[in-house]
């Protein structure tokens, strides 16, 4: 698992959008979306000939 369920909770607390509960299916998808997210910036930081992703390949 990439994603941390009290770092999520901590986002949700500083939005102040009340909404405090995680369902576990939640934190399998944001996983899945997590490294998604990862190895498209990998693929973009080699296409572009860098070993080193960085903010801009996301």
């Amino acid at each position: 698992m990439i994603t941390v369920r009290t770092q999520v909770r901590d986002v949700l607390k500083e939005s102040e959008l009340k909404v405090d509960n995680i369902a576990d299916d939640f934190m399998d998808k944001l996983d899945e979306k997590v490294k998604q997210l990862v190895l498209e910036a990998a693929k973009r930081a080699k296409d572009n000939g860098r070993k080193t992703v960085m903010g801009k390949d996301l």
